[in-house]
């Protein structure tokens, strides 16, 4: 049975147009555009009609960086694939790239399978997977072209979290030789842990156990010869590299630099990042555990530099970096020493609207917003045209968005299963109204009508942003 869908009256936007146009959607797939109004579209006939007047109609959203269900510090993120994937289609998010683990001394296959086995059957929208190497070896550097094979793709490695994911120098050379020839992608967490390790033996020596001493010991400098350095290292490799979750003004310097002379460098920022700061992390209390998370929140004097990085491409992606931790339970973890608050985040709901607030605002255009919510990251990653756009072929992740819709971030409204909201209480202007996954509607005029088990592994292909 071919199913039809149009949508009709609504501004599409893209990261390349802003058009008044109808869209066809037909079996899952974006059939048609044309102008509304127009002989075509008026010809149209569809088992579902969507009224998009006065909304705009954008491309679902890409959050290629998610940790569901991540084991960290003694317990998992709060959000299981189920509850994580259905808030990120509340905000307007309809694929996700999540990170599958290797446990050290463990093949990269054990815990490729592993999160396979936990998002089988689980997501409510579609879904793919970078790897986590924590052991580079022969073993793991030769899966690691089986993986880009059947569409694994990236691989993230850790300069921070010694004995725990922390990758050194070597390895990642190592690591980063053998992308440049099987096609994959590094990502980098780059923190000199070994360094801020020390400065965290000295705090707690010193009897500085609030959740604020994470902020300062984890410093600017850190992130910004860790990012020098595994740029160095990606010359050397020849390899291009992401650099994720960049949050110091001195980082993106080093990465603008890097793109000055033409090298295949990347950068992504974090909502928290442009929002929140340390005056968050210094809340008094234990408040300030709710915003623990690495790299860390920066003063708000660094966000000027995310936002010019962002308008000016030289970074290219927003994703959430979405780690959830309840503060009952689980941030308490470090009453009396910061350095046991397990670090992360919820976000994969409020990146979409907090981004549209940033069009408001007069940080990016609306064109920018589709760019680094949908788009880039849809490239970047191996995912487009298929994801991130709205033209004939491209999956239905479609989003109808009320810009005028006033709402107010809350743990009470929210769909993350997480206590807190990084964000209570802060009024924005947008909102998501109705999310189509593949033409299947997830989120009807604000009511869920999805299902577990619809969003489907999604294989990437290598990245197409080198061009």
């Amino acid at each position: 049975m071919s199913t039809r869908t149009l949508i009709r009256g609504g501004l599409v936007i893209t990261a390349a147009d802003e058009t008044h146009a109808d869209v066809l959607i037909e079996d899952g797939r974006i059939a048609a555009l044309a102008a509304h109004g127009s002989g075509p579209a008026q010809s149209w006939t569809a088992d579902r009609t969507i009224d998009a007047t006065g909304k705009y109609v954008i491309p679902g959203g890409v959050d290629a960086h998610t940790h569901m269900e991540l084991p960290f510090g003694g317990t998992f993120a709060s959000d299981t694939f189920e509850t994580g994937t259905r808030a990120a289609a509340w905000g307007g998010t309809t694929t996700i790239v999540d990170f599958a683990v290797q446990s050290p001394g463990h093949a990269l296959r054990e815990g490729l399978d592993a999160w396979y086995a936990k998002a089988d059957g689980q997501c409510a929208i579609d879904y793919g997977f970078h790897m986590i190497l924590s052991d580079v070896n022969e073993h793991s550097l030769k899966e690691m072209d089986l993986l880009v094979e059947e569409g694994i793709t990236s691989f993230k490695l850790f300069m921070a979290y010694p004995g725990v994911f922390y990758s050194d120098d070597g390895q990642i050379l190592r690591a980063m030789q053998r992308s440049a020839s099987n096609g994959g992608l590094i990502m980098m967490h780059a923190e000199n842990g070994i360094a801020i390790d020390v400065l965290v033996e000295q705090a707690l020596a010193a009897g500085h156990t609030d959740p604020r001493y994470h902020g300062e010991v984890r410093r600017a400098l850190l992130e910004a010869e860790a990012t020098h350095r595994a740029i160095q290292l990606a010359r050397v490799a020849g390899a291009p590299l992401y650099v994720v979750h960049v949050s110091a003004q001195e980082a993106v310097e080093e990465l603008t630099a890097a793109r000055d002379k033409g090298l295949p460098v990347f950068g992504e920022t974090c909502p928290q990042y442009l929002f929140l700061s340390t005056d968050n992390l210094a809340e008094p209390g234990f408040e300030g555990a709710k915003y623990v998370c690495s790299t860390p929140l920066r003063p708000a004097e660094h966000q000027a530099a995310l936002w010019r990085g962002l308008r000016g491409n030289d970074l290219q992606v927003v994703s959430t970096d979405h780690c959830p931790f309840c503060f009952t339970g689980q941030k308490e973890l470090g009453r009396g020493d910061f350095s046991k608050i397990p670090n992360g985040l919820p976000g994969v709901e409020n990146r979409m609207d907090l981004l549209h607030q940033a069009v408001l605002d007069g940080h990016i255009t609306r064109r920018r917003w589709i760019e680094i919510a949908c788009a880039a990251p849809a490239r970047m990653f191996g995912l487009y045209p298929k994801k991130g756009t709205i033209a004939p072929g491209a999956d239905a992740d479609v989003v109808i968005y009320d810009p005028h819709a006033e709402q107010t971030l809350s743990a009470e409204t929210h769909h993350m299963n997480v206590d807190y909201s990084a964000y209570e209480g802060r009024r924005i202007t947008g909102r998501v109204e109705t999310v189509l996954s593949r033409g299947e509607p997830v989120i009807t005029e604000r009511e869920f009508t999805g299902r577990s088990g619809h969003g489907s592994y999604t294989p990437r292909a290598t990245t197409q942003y080198l061009g």
